[in-house]
């Protein structure tokens, strides 16, 4: 069977100090080198059995097979979104423009208004998850996601074009237990940017 492509780690678009004071060093390496890969290596994993599986024609439970590699995949999609959707400190920009700033005002009233139901949808989520931003084609509508773990409560089909990770390994270092601290503090961070840059991408 010919090689086929991997899943490989990206490298962070910024250096590992560039975050700070909002997520340190320490943190920020951590979640990125030990955690984001993780999870690559367990989706390349279960790739690597299916194929073995394929080539010696034996049988493989597809039901837990696919479903671990939807969270590992998951995993790895999600994080490779939230590396990119933020910003280091000195560079942020305080409220989006263009394209996604006029979509958040129409749908939420205010981009004040947005970040409060942002905020609170991280907040909430329950146990390990992931808060998101994402864009109903369908209805021309930006919608917030809570997605549990990294594979439940997706919309499919929806593009997503923000992500905040929950999981207590995002943030346990510099916070503790305060997720509503370190949901705060990336408001100080975010590639408004890059998220427009989604946005305008799926609408053109």
């Amino acid at each position: 069977m010919a090689d086929k492509k991997k899943y490989t780690l990206p490298e962070l678009p910024y250096a590992g100090n560039a975050l700070e004071p909002h997520i340190t060093q320490a943190q920020l390496v951590l979640h990125h080198d030990k955690h984001h890969a993780a999870y690559v290596n367990g989706a390349n994993a279960i790739l690597e059995r299916l194929d073995k599986a394929r080539e010696s024609g034996s049988d493989i439970d597809m039901k837990a097979t696919l479903k671990e590699l939807s969270f590992q995949a998951g995993g790895h999609v999600l994080h490779s979104l939230f590396w990119a959707n933020l910003a280091p400190a000195s560079k942020a920009k305080k409220e989006p423009e263009g394209a996604l700033a006029e979509a958040l005002k129409k749908e939420f009233g205010s981009i004040e208004r947005f970040k409060k139901e942002f905020t609170t949808a991280a907040v909430s989520t329950e146990g390990s998850g992931w808060a998101a931003l994402s864009w109903c084609g369908m209805t021309g509508r930006p919608i917030i996601m809570q997605i549990e773990k990294h594979n439940v409560n997706v919309y499919p089909m929806f593009r997503i074009l923000m992500v905040l990770d929950v999981w207590e390994h995002a943030y346990y270092l510099d916070y503790k237990n305060e997720r509503a601290k370190f949901v705060e503090a990336f408001w100080n961070i975010v590639n408004w940017d890059e998220v427009n840059r989604r946005l305008e991408a799926v609408i053109k």
